[in-house]
């Protein structure tokens, strides 16, 4: 009475699928005599990742001992090699100094020139006119300076004569009072002589021509005292004039003095337009500076140039070689160390030379515009610093162009 039915069930269950092969030999019953091998123990899970670990760590410990080393391995190696260098030169534009019209350029394109040959001539009409007004000046400067010397001249003789007249006024009074003192005498003993005929002719002692002789002779000295003082007086006056015109002679050939200063600051000063006419004069011609090569022309004959205006670029004899090794390659780098230098322009020859200077301060510190760590963002960069060479073999350094890529090896040790 229990049993189901087979037909509605068939519809309702999920068909079992049967047992998996394992489950089925697990659930067999062992053969006779067989004995059943004990399962394995599993491992920890911390071994399988052991290994990467080792590996991890091993190649934190190859970069960072890298890292710490790299900058002493790369400093302390014999050989130092950069292809960040390049031949240098002097490179000298020339340019003119005031402005002018363009007489006659003397080189061509590219030419060699010597030290003092002429490259450019500017019309110098005016510069010369101007250096003719400069020199007639200095001469009437000169001539009012001599002038200045010939009156002082004609003071000083003035002054001398002057001085005579104070010495013949001196003779003068010494005789006028000389003169005076004989005269007073005469008036002394004429008056006596008078007081006496007087004093005669009143007892009848002497006659009456006699008294009028004397007081004759009496009056005759008296006017002779009388003069002989007008003529003390008189010199003495001439004194007095003789030294006011010593006085003044003196005082003119002061200011004469004084001229004479003016008057050589005048010529100094006319001198000096004259120097600045001739210097003028003489940038209307642009001469080259040493020996070596001109560039490109940049003007031609008959062209207004103003100052400043750059006619021709001027390149040296003397070339070196300028490399920019990395700050971390200067550990044993000095002056005086020998370099090699392979140039692209010439594949397969090596140049010997030396180091010579050695930049005070990196490239960026001589930059336009430096740059400045204490703001902002901050990522570290390896510099370089410009190493100066020189070449051992002359001759061919002032073949070489400026401009040509190098590559540069210094030994840092011999």
């Amino acid at each position: 009475m229990m049993a189901a039915t087979p037909t509605s069930t068939s519809a309702s269950t999920p068909v079992q699928s049967p047992p998996p092969q394992a489950a089925v030999n697990a659930a067999a019953p062992a053969p006779a005599g067989k004995t059943e091998p004990a399962p394995a123990k599993p491992s920890p899970r911390w071994q399988k990742y052991s290994t990467p670990v080792v590996a991890v760590l091993l190649a934190v410990a190859v970069v960072t001992t890298i890292t710490r080393n790299w900058n002493a391995w790369e400093g302390g190696r014999v050989e130092q090699a950069t292809d960040d260098a390049y031949v240098r030169g002097d490179l000298t534009p020339l340019s003119t100094k005031g402005a002018g019209i363009v007489k006659d350029v003397k080189v061509s394109d590219f030419q060699k020139v010597h030290k003092g040959d002429l490259l450019v001539e500017l019309q110098d009409d005016d510069f010369k006119a101007q250096v003719a007004q400069a020199n007639a000046a200095v001469e009437a400067a000169k001539a009012a300076l001599e002038n200045n010397r010939r009156q002082r001249e004609l003071q000083d003789t003035r002054i001398q004569k002057a001085f005579a007249g104070i010495d013949q006024a001196k003779a003068q009074i010494a005789a006028a009072q000389a003169g005076k003192e004989a005269t007073w005498a005469d008036v002394v003993r004429t008056r006596a002589e008078r007081n006496r005929q007087e004093g005669l002719i009143q007892t009848q002692s002497t006659t009456t021509q006699k008294v009028e002789q004397a007081v004759a002779d009496e009056q005759r000295n008296v006017a002779q005292a009388a003069s002989r003082d007008a003529d003390l007086e008189q010199a003495r006056t001439f004194l007095r004039t003789n030294e006011i015109n010593v006085e003044t002679e003196r005082r003119s050939k002061a200011v004469l003095e004084s001229q004479d200063l003016q008057l050589l600051a005048d010529l100094h000063a006319k001198e000096a337009a004259l120097a600045a006419a001739q210097i003028n004069l003489g940038y209307t011609r642009i001469y080259s500076p040493g020996d070596g090569n001109v560039g490109e022309r940049q003007v031609r004959p008959g062209q207004l140039v103003s100052p400043g205006t750059q006619v021709l670029s001027f390149v040296a004899n003397t070339k070196w070689i300028q490399g920019n090794y990395r700050e971390t390659q200067l550990t044993n780098m000095k002056v005086g160390d020998p370099a090699e230098i392979r140039i692209d322009a010439y594949p397969g020859q090596v140049i010997h030379g030396r180091v010579i200077e050695i930049a005070p301060a990196s490239g960026s510190q001589f930059a336009l515009l430096p740059p400045d760590n204490a703001t902002g963002n901050y990522t570290k960069v390896v510099q370089r610093v410009p190493v100066k060479i020189a070449l051992d073999d002359s001759e061919l350094a002032t073949k070489l162009r400026p401009g040509l890529s190098v590559i540069a090896t210094v030994r840092t040790r011999r």
